[in-house]
């Protein structure tokens, strides 16, 4: 899709009756609030047996809602999508609209199990590499005490019978009241998908690689760079061989559109000269 392409038209979730305020942009109904106030909105509904899903769109799971039809609908389903990335709040200003902030899918998971866990509720880790949850865990629960219980499922999972069925026993076995998938998208909205009908009152995040920024096993890119709408630099000097094609190829010329869309919006919205 070019930049002068219409973006695809908004999600169901922006007429959700949940008290969230949402900014439409390039079609996504983004949540416009912060951190702290969503985890608390989240807990909040998860005590009360009231689920949903959170996803935490980037220019590559927005260029995905773009180009994959598939993907689209099934992410259609969430409840909740926050901006994880910072060229959509600037996207955002652009188009006249601006969200408060970035609302990164890690800073969120931090804050939703910190508070979850204080409340007592239960919690479930699934993905990362074996033993990654488990410490991302420990690390956020610290000396207090936090109900959780996780499952790092092989490659290839969901093509496994038994493990599919041992990740649906977590979730109908343990009945978490919130559920962290960290498996990159877009498998762990599709694992999402697979889980959300057999506990319905959990509240799903699919967190991608947060599990590893928690446990200290992937270094997480400095304040200033975050700040800046600089970590997906850092993260490909982390990984550039992995991550150089998404980046470079697809992400920098889909978030010009992006910028170029939002220009046309904000055009668009200018009232005409009688």
């Amino acid at each position: 899709m070019n930049a002068s392409s219409p973006p695809p038209s908004a999600l169901a979730a922006v007429n959700a009756p949940d008290g969230l305020a949402r900014t439409v942009v390039d079609g996504v109904p983004f949540v416009a609030s912060n951190v702290d106030s969503l985890a608390r909105h989240i807990c909040e509904r998860a005590a009360a047996a009231q689920g949903g899903w959170v996803v935490t769109p980037n220019i590559d799971i927005l260029r995905r809602l773009h180009h994959d039809p598939g993907f689209k609908q099934m992410v259609g389903e969430a409840t909740v999508f926050t901006a994880d990335g910072k060229p959509i709040v600037w996207a955002s200003r652009l188009q006249g609209t601006p969200l408060p902030c970035r609302l990164a899918g890690s800073d969120l998971f931090i804050a939703v199990f910190r508070r979850a866990a204080a409340a007592g509720l239960r919690l479930a880790l699934v993905g990362g590499n074996p033993g990654t949850a488990e410490q991302a865990a420990a690390r956020l629960a610290g000396a207090g005490a936090a109900i959780t219980r996780s499952h790092c499922p092989p490659f290839g999972f969901e093509n496994q019978p038994e493990e599919m069925a041992r990740i649906r026993s977590l979730v109908t076995d343990f009945a978490p009241h919130i559920v962290f998938v960290g498996l990159g998208s877009p498998k762990q909205e599709w694992l999402i998908q697979q889980l959300r009908s057999l506990h319905p009152q959990a509240w799903f995040l699919g967190v991608g690689i947060s599990f590893s920024f928690v446990a200290g096993e992937v270094p997480r890119a400095p304040k200033w760079m975050q700040a800046g709408g600089l970590e997906w630099l850092h993260r490909l000097v982390q990984e550039p061989q992995r991550l150089a094609r998404r980046y470079l190829i697809d992400g920098l010329p889909f978030a010009l559109g992006l910028m170029a869309r939002s220009l046309r919006t904000r055009l668009q919205r200018r009232p005409r000269p009688l």
